[in-house]
């Protein structure tokens, strides 16, 4: 697998704030250390979220950073992005790995090392893992699993584990604790007055 970055964010298009504004920020603070992955609402057309991830790659390019589409693997072969990554309602991770072919970087999402274990069987590069926290970014979430929770994750698997949910600088030293390669934000980013400053703050708690 290429180069993943330890910090990836997940594009908000619910804030009223431009997702491409927020994600300039964040790539002149984390450069090829972000990965941006594209997500947009169940609503979004198949359209808006090709225009979404064609303009997020060509942000993403200069920096050398990774540009991922969420649930919708066909924006992202459309795009020439560097992969995607399903959660537990989209395509099962075998199916999105022959979607993606043996290259594309597959992420799945897990919460416990038994399907933690068979997402990485099924071919998936890395695990976005959670909710680790309490997170109003998306309804009808399960308990959050806290450090322990990754833990027992990251102790299952080889492959990078990224945690999710209720995501802050605050909490990323007991996450890296726990075994977590990296942490994905939605609010901790997109909702901050500084977006760059949030970044390179999410940043520097990872890689200090």
């Amino acid at each position: 697998m290429p180069f993943l970055g330890r910090l990836h964010l997940i594009t908000d298009t619910r804030r009223g704030r431009d997702p491409l504004t927020v994600v300039r920020a964040a790539l002149t603070a984390a450069r090829a250390d972000l990965v941006v992955q594209v997500r947009v609402e169940d609503s979004a057309t198949d359209r808006e979220a090709h225009d979404l991830a064609r303009r997020v790659l060509a942000l993403c390019a200069p920096y050398g950073a990774t540009c991922l589409v969420n649930d919708r693997l066909h924006v992202a072969l459309a795009v020439g992005a560097a992969g995607g990554h399903v959660g537990a309602d989209d395509l099962p991770v075998a199916a999105a790995r022959r979607v993606l072919g043996p290259t594309g970087v597959l992420g799945a999402t897990a919460r416990a090392p038994e399907t933690a274990i068979q997402a990485v069987a099924a071919g998936a590069s890395y695990l976005g893992v959670g909710p680790c926290h309490a997170t109003s970014t998306k309804s009808g979430l399960p308990d959050p699993i806290g450090p322990p929770g990754v833990r027992a994750v990251s102790g299952a698997v080889d492959v990078p584990v990224i945690a999710i949910g209720g995501v802050n600088a605050a909490r990323v030293p007991a996450l890296r604790a726990a075994g977590a390669y990296g942490v994905a934000v939605v609010g901790a980013i997109s909702a901050a007055a500084d977006p760059a400053r949030a970044t390179a703050e999410l940043l520097g708690a990872l890689t200090c």
